[in-house]
């Protein structure tokens, strides 16, 4: 083994080993995440309902019921 392709080597293990190192350090900020008390949701974050008039309801109810029926023409028989 060359002295340079040695040198090469060794650097490229000190690089690997800092990743190493970053990534434990990064898994062990998530497992104290992941150990620690879940919050609690707040009342207020859920979106208010939305409604739907009557009219509105009508207005989609006959397009379903349009597009079924020109399902049902096109079906062969």
């Amino acid at each position: 083994m060359t002295k340079s392709h040695r040198a090469t080597l060794e650097a490229a293990l000190i690089g690997f080993q800092a990743q190493v190192d970053r990534i434990r350090a990064t898994m062990a900020e998530i497992r104290k995440e992941l150990a620690g008390p879940a919050p609690e949701p707040s009342p207020s974050a859920a979106p208010p309902k939305r409604r739907m008039s009557a009219a509105a309801r009508k207005r989609i109810a006959a397009a379903q019921k349009k597009r079924w029926a020109k399902i049902r023409m096109n079906r062969p028989r």
